[in-house]
């Protein structure tokens, strides 16, 4: 289905034109024709399948008949980084259209609170923002909700993930009733359905591809010991200039510091981020990467979900994800809409009941690859349980040669 089959603003097709985009999305080609009739959405769809677009567009056609400067958008979302990111989008999708956007999150200087101070004062349409940034502005009392309109909450599972119920409940509560209320999530567990149930009325459901990486996604996996990894990251990124756009996933920013370092030693361009930089500098790292200035970005958890950086070549996940479902998060910053990517993910022998797991949610079973032989053996598969469809339990070895000497090992 194309754009402009929707009916939408000429002037917002102008700029979809001009972006690039031909085709909706499969959650784009659901909910767009809903939220344009003012119907509340519940909407679940896995990261990487254009749920922002899917939100703004409708809300733009709206805003674009208003023709006004009131506030009338509210997006809460659960991280900065997927703030800045949507906030691009409308500023995209909305080039040719009289109205503006403002991001409201932590982490900035002073100057950027009166800039906030002011768009929620004295006008701007959409306004984006993590819940508590937006609460500090309520507590003063000079915020003024009432001609929302549209409410948009994205990410809403990582957002009750990290514990902003109550923040989300107190926000709603400056908010009109009488409004559109879209709910986005990449998971429907039952605290999501329990929240729906208390904020949306009568909301039309849409899912697509629960659970499942996209089928542009190479996955793969190495069983290894925990030194092995940084070698094995080595012989898969050295003399590959294809690879130019690298994302690892680790676990604590001990890791990501020690990757950094290794990797740099080898002759990586590599960077690293994690809450241990400052906003800005966070934001400058994302930029080189983007710009594939930075080939390798060395990353915890905070970019797993809501950040768009196109033609990722490669995801390593170097720790195995503590949650199922994150783990589809990370795959999905690759093969993002119909292109191709690879996935490898390293299993230490303490995370193979995690990883089945994995297998289990996304009913297949992960190909196993074996560590390049001079790097030693590695540890030995344990099946624990058989799989639907799998194979019958038993013990794989997919190293060969010795087991190294950990005794002198360095793990990252």
């Amino acid at each position: 289905m194309t754009f402009d089959e929707f009916g939408l603003n000429d002037k917002i097709l102008e700029a979809i034109s001009y972006m690039g985009y031909e085709k909706a999305s499969d959650i784009q080609e659901l909910t767009i024709p809903s939220i344009l009739k003012g119907d509340d959405i519940l909407a679940c769809a896995q990261t990487g399948t254009g749920k922002t677009a899917a939100f703004v567009l409708p809300i733009l056609d709206h805003l674009a008949v208003e023709d006004n400067h009131n506030l009338s958008t509210l997006i809460i979302v659960p991280t900065r980084e997927l703030a800045i990111q949507i906030n691009q989008q409308i500023q995209g999708f909305s080039y040719f259209l009289n109205m503006n956007s403002v991001t409201v999150y932590g982490g900035r200087d002073g100057s950027d609170w009166d800039a906030e101070c002011k768009a929620l004062t004295k006008g701007t349409n959409i306004i984006v923002a993590t819940p508590g940034k937006l609460i500090s502005h309520l507590n003063l009392g000079y915020v003024k909700f009432d001609k929302i309109k549209h409410v948009v909450l994205d990410e809403a599972d990582r957002m009750l993930d990290i514990g902003f119920y109550d923040d989300i409940m107190r926000i709603l509560s400056y908010v009109p009733e009488k409004r559109q209320t879209l709910m986005f999530s990449a998971t429907m567990p039952p605290k999501i359905r329990e929240l729906a149930s208390k904020i949306l009325t009568n909301p039309v459901e849409f899912s697509t591809s629960i659970s499942k990486p996209a089928e542009g996604v190479l996955q793969a996996a190495y069983v290894v010991y925990e030194n092995q990894k940084i070698p094995v990251i080595n012989s898969l990124i050295t003399d590959k200039p294809d690879l130019d756009s690298i994302l690892i996933f680790s676990s604590t920013k001990r890791k990501v510091n020690d990757i950094v370092k290794s990797l740099k030693r080898a002759g990586n361009s590599v960077e690293g981020i994690s809450s241990d930089l400052e906003q800005k500098e966070r934001e400058d790292v994302l930029m080189r990467f983007r710009s594939k200035r930075t080939r390798v970005l060395v990353a915890t958890d905070v970019l797993s979900r809501g950040i768009d950086i196109k033609d990722i070549n490669l995801i390593i996940n170097f720790d195995v994800p503590g949650s199922a479902e994150d783990y589809v998060h990370r795959v999905g910053r690759t093969a993002r809409a119909d292109k191709t990517g690879i996935a490898i993910s390293f299993i230490n022998e303490l995370d193979m009941d995690k990883f089945e797991r994995i297998e289990k949610l996304i009913e297949r079973e992960v190909i196993k690859i074996p560590v390049p032989p001079e790097m030693g053996e590695g540890p030995v598969w344990k099946v624990r349980s058989p799989r639907k469809g799998g194979r019958p339990q038993g013990k794989r070895n997919y190293s060969s040669g010795k087991r190294p000497d950990r005794r002198n090992s360095n793990p990252a």
